[in-house]
């Protein structure tokens, strides 16, 4: 039975949840049904930034917080049908896509990093994750979302050839931000860039 107000989206397109709005709500029921949604994600992908979002807030939850949980509970609730599709016959070719907003978190202006790798036609992976440091463009965010993707990668290629498994053909990474892709393909680190390899070997 389909809710009857019924959304589309788990979270709204311009959400105010990093400004907090009304009053302090009980924190033990917003951490209980936050900390069982984020169980929820290892079967619905579809929710894992909603959810990631509404985590940062455990400490001081107010009532535009819990509107957001029950936003994205009015979410699942008509959209019950929605889940994982795995097939038994798929290729074994790794395809990985990641995207990262840029200074996305108004409070300490960090971006967001978002990825999912599939094994043939089956989604096996993914995640929505705070990046650890500002980014200073746009490129550096993606760059460093490309970075996460082929560390996932290569722990799950590891996993494969542990039980014997070899793949066809190399993992293809996807990314829709130019600038990090050249960065990819030609890592000479300038002086617009030489940040970005002294924070990402610390």
């Amino acid at each position: 039975m389909a809710c009857a107000r019924a959304i589309h989206t788990p979270l709204a397109q311009k959400h105010e949840l990093h400004e907090p709005q009304g009053s302090a709500i009980d924190p033990s029921d917003f951490r209980s049904i936050v900390g069982a949604l984020q169980y929820l994600t290892l079967t619905r992908p579809d929710i894992s930034h909603a959810v990631n979002l509404l985590c940062q807030f455990m400490q001081h939850p107010v009532a535009n917080h819990w509107a957001g949980v029950k936003r994205v509970l009015r979410y699942l609730a008509g959209s019950t049908q929605l889940g994982l599709r795995m097939t038994a016959r798929s290729s074994l070719n790794i395809v990985g896509f990641s995207d990262a907003d840029w200074g996305g978190c108004p409070l300490t202006r960090r971006s967001t990093t978002g990825l999912c790798v599939f094994l043939g036609s089956n989604c096996v992976s993914w995640a929505s994750k705070k990046q650890t440091t500002v980014a200073r463009s746009s490129a550096e965010a993606e760059y460093r979302a490309l970075a996460s993707l082929a560390a996932e990668i290569t722990w799950l290629t590891y996993i494969l050839q542990d039980i014997g498994i070899s793949l066809p053909s190399p993992p293809l990474l996807y990314s829709d931000n130019i600038s990090a892709l050249h960065l990819t393909k030609n890592p000479v680190l300038h002086a617009r860039t030489k940040h970005v390899e002294l924070t990402t070997t610390l």
